[in-house]
C-alpha cells in the first residue's frame, strides 16, 4: 500500500490503498486495486476524499488489521466512534473501503473492510488542473503520515527490542540512471517488496509486525541540466555547485 501506502513521485504516485479508477494494470493474479495490481486513480473527488489525514489513518488501519469497526478505528484516527463512522461513509462512497457484513458477530455491528489498497497517480499531459492539485495534496498527506510514523519511532526508540533497532532505519544514496532505467529499477523493488506485503496474516512469519516503507525517486539534478543532458548526450552532475554545504560535506565533496 501499500501497507506503507506504497508512494512514488515522478510525475507520478503509488500509493499501496466511486469516480474514475482507470483501468487496472496487470499484475501477478492480484485484483484491481490491491497490492501488485495498481488501479490508476483520476478522479479529484476520490483523492481528496482519501486525503483528509483521519481518513487515511482509517484506510490504512483497515487495509493492515483487516475488517474493523468504527469503535475499534476510533483511537487510530483521534475521533469518536460517530465521526468514524462519518468516514468510513465517506471512503465507501468512494470505494476504498466496503462494508464487511460476513463478518459481524450481530446485527448491531458494522465491520468495514478494505476494497481498494494500491493506486497510481500520473500527472501526464492529460492531467486536469483539478486533478494535479488533488493528486498533489494526497501525495503530501500520504507523506506527512509516514513522517508521523518515524518520528513516533525516533522518540521511543530505545524501548524498541534490539533486534528491531538494528533491523530498521534509514538509507540514503543515489543512482546514476536514465529514466528508462530508473522505471527498471523501480520495477525491481517493488518486485522485491511485493512477496512481504502479505495482507492475510495466514502468510506471514510467526512474529511478524507491520513496517513503513517509502521509497523516494526525486531528480538529484536541475531541470537545466537535465536539458543540456539530452541534448549532448553527457549526464548530468548530480550534485551541484548550489547544493547545500550540508549535503556537500556529507557526501565528502568539501
Amino acid at each position: 500500500m501499500g501497507n506503507d501506502g506504497r508512494m512514488r513521485m515522478k510525475g507520478k504516485v503509488e500509493a499501496g490503498t466511486p469516480g474514475s479508477t482507470g483501468a487496472g494494470t496487470p499484475g501477478g493474479g492480484a485484483a484491481p486495486g490491491m497490492p501488485g495490481n495498481p488501479v490508476r486513480l483520476t478522479d479529484p473527488k476520490m483523492m481528496r476524499a482519501l486525503a483528509h489525514p483521519a481518513r487515511i489513518a482509517i484506510w490504512m488501519h483497515i487495509g493492515l488489521r483487516g475488517s474493523v469497526t468504527a469503535t475499534e478505528c476510533a483511537e487510530v484516527a483521534g475521533l469518536s466512534p460517530s465521526a468514524c463512522s462519518y468516514h468510513l461513509r465517506t471512503l465507501a462512497r468512494y470505494g476504498f473501503i466496503e462494508e464487511d457484513r460476513a463478518a459481524a458477530a450481530d446485527g448491531r455491528e458494522r465491520p468495514w473492510r478494505a476494497r481498494l489498497l494500491a493506486f497510481t497517480m500520473e500527472d501526464g499531459p492529460d492531467s486536469t488542473p483539478a486533478g494535479r492539485v488533488a493528486g498533489r495534496v494526497l501525495a503530501e498527506n500520504l507523506r506527512a503520515g509516514a513522517e508521523e510514523t518515524r518520528a513516533r519511532y525516533l522518540d521511543r526508540k530505545s524501548e524498541y527490542p534490539a533486534d528491531w533497532q538494528a533491523a530498521s532505519g534509514e538509507l540514503f544514496s543515489v543512482a546514476h540512471v536514465t529514466p528508462e532505467e530508473l522505471n527498471e529499477l523501480r520495477a525491481k523493488v517493488l518486485d522485491v517488496l511485493t512477496p512481504y506485503v502479505r495482507l492475510d496474516e495466514a502468510d506471514r512469519s510467526p512474529g511478524a509486525l507491520p513496517v513503513r516503507i517509502m521509497l523516494d525517486v526525486f531528480p538529484w539534478f536541475r531541470p537545466e541540466e537535465a536539458n543540456r543532458a539530452s541534448q549532448s548526450g553527457a549526464a548530468p552532475t548530480g550534485l551541484t555547485s548550489d547544493t547545500p554545504v550540508s549535503q556537500r560535506a556529507r557526501h565528502g565533496l568539501d
